[in-house]
């Protein structure tokens, strides 16, 4: 399989994994606005090739056709098997960044606001009715042209639901239908990068990759510890998702050998 790396820290230790498996890569720049890549890649088989780093790779690796290139995903709350679990979609409010000003009130209520697609436009995180407008507004007043791939946008839509007390959060890898690896990455309100997990998530994350087949051949699954038990918190686009203390070894090892079943079929 041919890797893609597009160069930052976290690929920086993806690639220091490929070279323990002895799986070759090459590194490359991507030309801003324009998407092109420094150097071009040499493809010998658009089927066979996988691409990390940022996210805007998709529209390249969609351009050449590669498979598996970025595995793109459906957003998250919109999948029905995964509804009762959720944090957040369930009961939460939609709109597009264009009708923000109009249809929430100023009134000091914080929100816990993402993108509905994994575009990594703005990342989840809570804020004031106040802090939501004026990132409405700020962006509203730029003409669509001037506003760069992979940013905010009129037409972007936006998901907004209470906010609620986290005690742990943990990141997981699934490829091929099983969990392969997992980092805790929160405790509280701290940021802790350790390659651990407690035995009910990791059951819980595989229910949750078990009742939703064909979701993704690889993807990431965020589950968080609440008072009212875990929950899904959230999806993301595997080759573009913070590796914590995950098992990089293991993932590169099983993605690599996921694209070579599916290209041989």
């Amino acid at each position: 399989m041919q890797w893609l790396l597009q160069k930052f820290d976290d690929t920086r230790k993806l690639a220091e994994a490929l070279d323990r498996l002895d799986i070759p890569y090459t590194w490359h720049k991507v030309v801003p606005f324009v998407g092109e890549l420094i150097p071009e890649p040499a493809v010998a088989d658009p089927e066979n090739v996988v691409m990390f780093g940022a996210y805007s790779l998709w529209r390249y690796a969609e351009a050449k056709g590669y498979w598996p290139g970025v595995f793109k995903l459906r957003p998250f709350v919109q999948e029905q098997a995964w509804h009762p679990y959720l944090l957040n979609g369930a009961d939460a409010v939609f709109m597009t960044l264009r009708d923000v000003p109009e249809r929430l009130a100023d009134d000091g209520r914080e929100w816990f606001l993402r993108p509905v697609d994994d575009s990594k436009e703005e990342p989840g995180n809570v804020k004031s009715t106040g802090e939501i407008i004026h990132m409405a507004e700020r962006v509203l007043a730029l003409d669509e042209a001037e506003i760069p791939d992979g940013s905010l946008r009129h037409d972007t839509l936006l998901m907004l639901t209470k906010p609620v007390r986290i005690l742990r959060e943990w990141r997981i890898w699934a490829v091929n239908g099983r969990v392969v690896t997992y980092s805790l990455y929160k405790d509280g309100s701290r940021v802790i990068h350790r390659h651990e997990i407690d035995e009910d998530v990791l059951d819980f994350a595989q229910r949750m990759v078990d009742i939703n087949p064909g979701y993704s051949p690889a993807y990431v699954i965020d589950i968080c510890r609440t008072e009212e038990g875990l929950k899904l918190l959230e999806t993301n686009c595997v080759n573009a998702a913070g590796f914590y203390s995950a098992d990089l070894v293991k993932l590169a090892a099983d993605i690599d050998g996921l694209v070579r079943l599916g290209s041989s079929q």
